[in-house]
């Protein structure tokens, strides 16, 4: 954990240094090809909120592959190391200490600063951009490295197939259980839509009686199979109320007759 967190802390410093060294030789180009301050610190705005945004992202990134070891070390023997991480995350820090003694004896101070930045630009470019994906790279080819990545890629497969499999096996329960209920409920309410049919079809004097019939038959289709118990038994009873000829909205007595019973609702 302490490792880590050192990790972290010295990533940090880099990477403000590394932007800084960015800044620095971008002011000194622009003011080399003769741009004024005032243009230079009218696009220092934008540009810097740009930067930071990119080395928000890396280090957010970065974090995220310290804190959860998302490298194999059995696969990557040298890119999981401590060492190796302590010198990938202050590969700008040494590339700026690299230059400054590369610019031993300069004595103007504006080249010197800019020998400093070059340095932590080039080495920082050459470790992060050269080496690294080299390292990958090579570690990859180790036998070791190749069998574990197969075995860990071939166990990834089977465990996404056994995920497949069991999705599709309680898909297909899903279904049988459904066709099953089906089956079960066209037998069972075959009685009530009759029924319920025939209610519909009921005089002014008697629509009290048949309302009071109709909702203790929508409530006994909801103890057998909840809404969609009702809502099968809704359908079987239009079917049978057309086919005798009757008017097709009658029909339409039931959704408000059974308004509140479970999660039935009449339709607005």
């Amino acid at each position: 954990m302490t490792e880590k967190r050192a990790l972290r802390r010295i990533h940090l410093l880099s990477t403000v240094w590394f932007v800084a060294c960015i800044g620095y030789i971008l002011v000194s180009v622009l003011r080399d090809v003769g741009f004024n301050w005032w243009l230079i610190f009218s696009l220092s705005g934008p540009s810097a909120l740009i930067i930071l945004v990119l080395a928000g992202l890396y280090l957010f990134a970065l974090y995220r592959g310290i804190g959860e070891a998302q490298q194999i070390e059995i696969e990557h023997p040298l890119t999981t190391t401590g060492y190796y991480m302590a010198l990938y995350v202050a590969a700008p820090l040494l590339g700026g200490l690299a230059g400054t003694l590369g610019m031993v004896g300069m004595t103007e101070p504006t080249r010197f600063l800019l020998g400093v930045a070059l340095g932590t630009l080039g080495t920082t470019f050459i470790i992060w951009v050269v080496i690294d994906p080299a390292a990958g790279m090579l570690e990859m080819l180790l036998p070791a490295s190749r069998r574990h990545r197969l075995a860990r890629l071939a166990q990834a497969e089977a465990e996404r197939r056994a995920r497949q499999e069991k999705r599709d096996r309680l898909l297909a329960e899903a279904f049988a259980r459904e066709e099953r209920e089906l089956q079960q409920w066209q037998q069972e309410l075959q009685t009530p839509a009759r029924r319920l049919a025939a209610l519909l079809t009921c005089d002014a004097g008697s629509v009290a009686r048949a309302e009071q019939e109709a909702v203790d038959i929508g409530a006994r289709a909801w103890r057998l199979g909840g809404l969609g118990c009702m809502r099968h038994l809704h359908d079987l009873t239009v079917r049978i109320h057309q086919e005798r000829g009757s008017r097709q909205d009658a029909a339409d007595y039931l959704s408000h007759w059974w308004d509140g019973i479970g999660d039935w609702h009449k339709p607005s």
